[in-house]
Formats: structure tokens, C-alpha cells, sequence
């Protein structure tokens, strides 16, 4: 009897191992092709966990107040860009929701999951035409539609997190990695690769709306011109370059797909500075 047991305990011993090899096998199959161990569901419950954070924290993240006239701009060129694309496939799962940050120090814009995308009030001001607004938004659209945080975070939590759900040792852990990822982790920096598929989808998303669909290489027209006027990169953009990388190779990218298009889309069309301008007006 005390041998049946002991084979038994082997058996076990050995069907552990043999999942966990399966599963170390499985993660490395998962990071060469940016899978994801989060569910959709899973990025709406993290998304509305974050958001709640960032609404609480009035110190670092101080939502514009007394300007519903902006925040409704905003919110309203977010919507159009999701309704005018039936290439945004998670537009009636995500809650999609679009606030303003005011902070003029700050050129930048972010998205967690579940589509709560930010807008700092310095990046409205640092922009010329409603159309750049529009390619950043499509821009952050695209991170929420390819769900790059919660890749980010498959790969940032990697064999331990993918055992405990796998083997059932930790049945929180998603509702854990929501809590913790605010304070902890704070808000990942984007891949080289994700900013490219980004603006990749920045440009499909625009194409049939009214905007320029290249519109984003206008904000990125406008970042190069301030780093060759002050002779280096401003403060303001620390930020966004900390969490939005941007290298040649990304600017290259947006044109090469541009020159994909045709009939090929007049850049002076489609910008809407005029109305643009009188939103701004709004924030000095």
C-alpha cells in the first residue's frame, strides 16, 4: 500500500512538472507572437479600475474642471472617429471615454485598457488643427482596439502570473495586477512595435472619416520643430517620449503607408483649423 502511494505521489509530482514545462513552453510561444493571457473582459475591469484611480488622484492627474464646452470637443471628435470606422472592433464592448487633463506642461496623451484614453490640455494647445487632435485620438483608439497594455503586462508578469491562473493557485490575480498596476508599475512605456501598429491604425481609422487620414505626422511635424527652435527636446515632451518612443524609422512608417493609399489624400484637406482655434481660444 505504501508503494501505491509513493507511485502515485510520483505520478502527480510528474504531472506537475510535465504542465509546468508545457506551460514555460506555451509562454515562449505566447511572447514571440504578442498573445495575451488577459481576456477582453479583463481590460474593461482593469481600464475601470485605473480610471477610478486617476479620477481620485486630483494631484498628478487634475481633470479640467468648468470647461464642458472642451471636454465635450474632445469626447465628440473620440466618438466620431469610432463611429465613422467599422475597423474598431471592440466599440460596442469597450466603454470608450475620453477626458481632459489639465496640465499646459504636459504635450502628451495616454489610453488604458478597456478605451479610457486622457488628453493633457498641453497637448491641445501644442497642436494647430483639429485633424492632429484626431490622429492621436485614433492613435490611443489603436492601443485600446490592439490591446497593447495588457500584452505588455503578459510579458512584464510572465511564467508566474500564467502558472497561478493556469493552475488555479491564485484565482485574484487579475484583480490584484488591476490594483497594483497604478502605484506599482505606473503606466508601461509602448514598444517601438506598438507605436508603429498604432499609427498604422491611426491612418486606417481616419480614411473614412472626415479627417486627413496621415493627420498624426502633423503632431509629429510639430515636435520637430520645437526640438530644432530650442536646439534640444522641451520639457513638455518628456513625457510623451518616455511613454511614445519616436524614432525616424516610426515618422518613415506613416509616410510609406500613406503612399499606400490611393487615389493618395490632399494633406491640405480634412484639418479644420478654423474651429480648431476657437476650441484653444477657450483654454488661455
Amino acid at each position: 500500500m505504501k508503494k501505491i502511494t509513493e507511485k502515485i505521489k510520483a505520478y502527480k509530482n510528474l504531472s506537475y512538472l510535465i504542465l509546468s514545462i508545457s506551460t514555460l513552453c506555451l509562454v515562449s510561444v505566447f511572447y514571440s507572437c504578442g498573445a495575451n493571457i488577459f481576456s477582453v473582459n479583463d481590460d474593461v475591469s482593469i481600464g475601470r479600475d485605473l480610471d477610478k484611480q486617476i479620477r481620485n488622484d486630483r494631484r498628478q492627474f487634475p481633470i479640467l474642471q468648468g470647461h464642458d464646452d472642451v471636454r465635450s470637443y474632445v469626447s465628440g471628435i473620440g466618438r466620431g472617429i469610432l463611429n465613422y470606422s467599422s475597423l474598431i472592433k471592440y466599440k460596442n464592448v469597450f466603454p470608450y471615454q475620453f477626458e481632459v487633463i489639465e496640465d499646459d506642461s504636459t504635450v502628451n496623451a495616454f489610453c488604458v485598457p478597456g478605451g479610457y484614453i486622457y488628453v493633457y490640455t498641453g497637448l491641445i494647445k501644442f497642436v494647430d488643427n483639429e485633424a492632429s487632435l484626431a490622429g492621436v485620438l485614433a492613435h490611443e483608439i489603436a492601443h485600446a482596439e490592439r490591446r497593447h497594455m495588457t500584452q505588455r503586462l503578459t510579458s512584464y508578469y510572465g511564467v508566474s502570473a500564467i502558472l497561478s491562473l493556469v493552475l488555479g493557485n491564485n484565482p485574484n490575480q487579475v484583480a490584484e495586477i488591476a490594483a497594483n498596476l497604478f502605484v506599482g508599475l505606473g503606466f508601461l512605456a509602448n514598444s517601438r512595435a506598438d507605436e508603429t501598429e498604432a499609427d498604422d491604425y491611426s491612418i486606417k481609422y481616419l480614411r473614412s472619416s472626415q479627417y486627413y487620414p496621415g493627420s498624426i505626422i502633423f503632431f509629429f511635424n510639430k515636435i520637430r520643430e520645437e526640438q530644432k527652435k530650442k536646439g534640444t527636446t522641451p520639457g513638455s515632451l518628456d513625457r510623451l517620449f518616455a511613454t511614445h518612443p519616436l524614432p525616424q524609422d516610426r515618422i518613415d512608417n506613416v509616410f510609406e503607408e500613406l503612399a499606400k493609399i490611393n487615389p493618395r489624400p490632399d494633406s491640405t484637406k480634412g484639418l479644420y483649423p478654423e474651429r480648431y482655434q476657437e476650441i484653444k481660444a477657450k483654454l488661455q
